[in-house]
């Protein structure tokens, strides 16, 4: 049977709603995704740590949750909030509910809500932060609880989600005809993707394109990274995806200024490419409502065509970046900046995620095109 919820937003709305997963109070900034399919990789994605994802598809739960979907070892969002939720799941692949998944992994889980009414408000008036608690009823006590927890752009995500050991990602892309990853193919080329949240198939990609990929946590040493790469050990730089607000990572801005002065080749997706931008000078800005979702039309400067993209980002780099940088990729939703190759370095980055195929799979000869960058910088 399910439990009650009481819900506390920043703009003062107040709402009740019964609930699913863990037993808790939880704070965090509420958002939402326009996704059809994919709960369990949005959930265990480490770029939604500190947030509350409010499902547009109205009924979640139906496939049940399996180990090899996930984007990562945990789900780090604050909460989960559908409109319905099934309890029944239905899927030859499925190990447990969607349920026990939250459970385990510390989430609470809100339904019965009119997931429309949220989305509207969030579109409305922009991402905020909320309250959510299966113990606490009283307006006014969540409304203290919420004033007096630090907002989302204050808190440091990286160092929650990074990993803390140094380690080589093996497998490569999902077979779905055999239902199994794929061997690595013949390595082209040796790269170091740093960690600031990295979704799994991310590194999948990275290593079915044929890059020997060696995973390293947020605090890394550019100076070991530069030795490396004169040495011919590695070939290039990958900077991940993750949580948070970029302009709060310094430690890791200074270090990746030093790549870009030592002219390695770098790739950055979604938070790689806003700390990309930041460490050339040109500061990220925060969207009203950001972008969240599986299809989300993006124009290819150089092609023409028009990709169907996965999007997980409340944080834009700014127009003034075409000073140094051409514009490769643009969002039709609102023409914010997408995609970028640096004037005369070998660094390029996306805002969306190529490796999320969310229907289609347009996007992935991005990856392709690092390789090609490391082969032409070692010529």
């Amino acid at each position: 049977m399910s439990k009650k919820v009481w819900i506390y937003l920043e703009n003062g709305t107040f709402m009740e709603a019964n609930s699913f997963g863990a037993d808790t109070t939880s704070v965090g900034e509420i958002v939402f995704n326009t996704s059809m399919s994919g709960y369990q990789e949005i959930i265990s994605d480490p770029s939604y740590a500190g947030q509350f994802v409010t499902f547009t598809m109205p009924e979640i739960g139906n496939v049940g949750v399996n180990d090899e979907d996930m984007e990562s070892m945990g789900a780090f969002t604050k909460g989960v909030i559908v409109r319905k939720y099934q309890d029944e799941f239905s899927n030859f692949r499925a190990d447990t509910s969607l349920e026990n998944f939250l459970l385990a992994h510390g989430v609470i889980g809100i339904c019965d809500i009119d997931t429309r009414y949220l989305t509207k408000m969030i579109r409305d008036e922009g991402a905020m932060m909320m309250v959510a608690s299966t113990q606490i009823s009283d307006k006014d006590e969540l409304k203290k609880i919420l004033e007096s927890s630090p907002r989302i752009e204050d808190i440091n995500y990286i160092e929650e989600v990074s990993t803390k050991e140094k380690y080589k990602h093996k497998s490569a892309n999902y077979d779905s005809v055999n239902f199994m990853y794929k061997e690595p193919p013949k390595v082209k080329v040796r790269i170091v993707a740093i960690d600031f949240g990295v979704k799994r198939n991310i590194l999948n990609e990275l290593v079915d394109a044929g890059m020997s990929v060696d995973v390293i946590p947020n605090n890394f040493d550019a100076e070991k990274l530069i030795e490396d790469y004169k040495a011919k050990y590695i070939d290039g730089v990958f900077l991940s995806n993750g949580p948070g607000d970029p302009l709060v990572l310094k430690k890791e801005q200074e270090q990746i200024k030093k790549l870009i002065a030592a002219k390695i080749p770098m790739f950055g997706i979604c938070l790689g490419h806003q700390l990309l931008s930041i460490s050339h000078g040109y500061d990220t800005f925060k969207l009203k409502f950001g972008h969240h979702g599986g299809n989300h039309p993006v124009k290819n400067a150089k092609t023409g065509t028009v990709e169907i993209t996965a999007q997980n980002h409340n944080y834009n780099v700014p127009d003034s970046i075409t000073e140094i940088a051409d514009v490769t990729h643009t969002n039709l939703f609102d023409n914010t900046i997408e995609g970028l190759k640096y004037k005369d370095e070998p660094i390029f980055s996306v805002q969306h995620h190529p490796e999320a195929s969310p229907g289609p799979k347009e996007s992935a000869y991005i990856f392709g095109e690092f390789i090609n960058v490391m082969k032409e910088n070692r010529t």
